[in-house]
């Protein structure tokens, strides 16, 4: 605590989680591989003939490719200034299935 070897106030603080601001070219490329592979396994019950109410709103939602690359990176946040928040800092922002923002945003 005390002596030659205390830590200092820069020592004691920090970035407590160290994400980067940017999604990378590969963070993206999964991200796409995730929604494509939903975008499979919606299509796959939809052919067995099964009719559930989480199907139809599933079949609602656009696929990855009809999604616009802006729609894909980012989700809809009243506390952000642009009100876009980019997924990565989202918690659980795998577990995410709106692919629907608000109009205008």
């Amino acid at each position: 605590m005390f002596g030659p070897f205390r830590q200092s106030a820069t020592a004691f603080g920090g970035l407590l989680w160290k994400s980067p601001w940017r999604m990378s070219k590969t963070r993206k490329m999964r991200a796409r591989l995730r929604l494509k592979a939903v975008d499979d396994v919606i299509a796959t019950v939809e052919a067995s003939g099964v009719q559930t109410h989480s199907l139809v709103r599933a079949l609602a939602l656009p696929t990855e490719q009809e999604m616009h690359p802006k729609d894909k990176y980012t989700t809809f946040s009243r506390t952000d200034p642009g009100y876009r928040k980019s997924m990565h800092k989202v918690p659980k922002w795998t577990r995410i299935t709106s692919r629907t923002n608000p109009l205008g945003f």
